[in-house]
C-alpha cells in the first residue's frame, strides 16, 4: 500500500430477518411478510483493532436496530425505498462510515412463478 493511502475495511451484518408491511398491493399492507436485510459498511477499523474498544468502531447492535426500525415500524410501497431509508439513516448516524451497501430481499412476494426471492441492492456513500 502506498504511503498515505486510505484503508477501507468492511463490517458485515447479514441475514437480518424482519416482518414488515411493504408492497404495492393493498393486501401486503394488511397481511405483511418477511424481509431479509444485509448491510456492508465501509469504515476504518484499525483503531478498534488496536484498542479492542467498542467506542472505536461501529456498534453492530445499532446497525441492526436501524434496519429493524425502518422495516418493522414504517411502511413503503417499494423495497427500493426501504433500502434507501436504511442507507440514509446509517450514513447520517455514523460519520466515520464512508460507504454503505444495503440489500433488501422479499422472499415471498405475490408474484406467480418459481424463484427464490426478489431483491434490490444499493450502494451509497459520502
Amino acid at each position: 500500500m502506498e504511503k498515505g493511502a486510505k484503508t477501507i475495511d468492511k463490517i458485515y451484518v447479514t441475514g437480518m430477518e424482519f416482518y414488515g408491511y411493504h408492497g404495492v398491493l393493498p393486501e401486503e399492507h394488511v397481511l405483511g411478510q418477511r424481509f431479509l436485510v444485509d448491510i456492508i459498511v465501509e469504515t476504518d477499523v484499525k483503531k478498534a483493532g488496536e484498542s479492542d474498544c467498542l467506542t472505536d468502531t461501529i456498534n453492530y447492535a445499532q446497525l441492526y436496530e436501524i434496519c429493524r426500525e425502518i422495516v418493522e415500524e414504517r411502511q413503503f410501497s417499494l423495497i427500493e425505498a426501504v433500502a434507501e431509508q436504511i442507507a440514509s439513516r446509517i450514513l447520517s448516524s455514523f460519520p466515520t462510515i464512508e460507504q454503505c451497501t444495503v440489500k433488501v430481499s422479499k422472499p415471498n412476494p405475490p408474484i406467480k412463478g418459481h424463484y427464490q426471492s426478489v431483491a434490490v441492492e444499493i450502494v451509497r456513500g459520502r
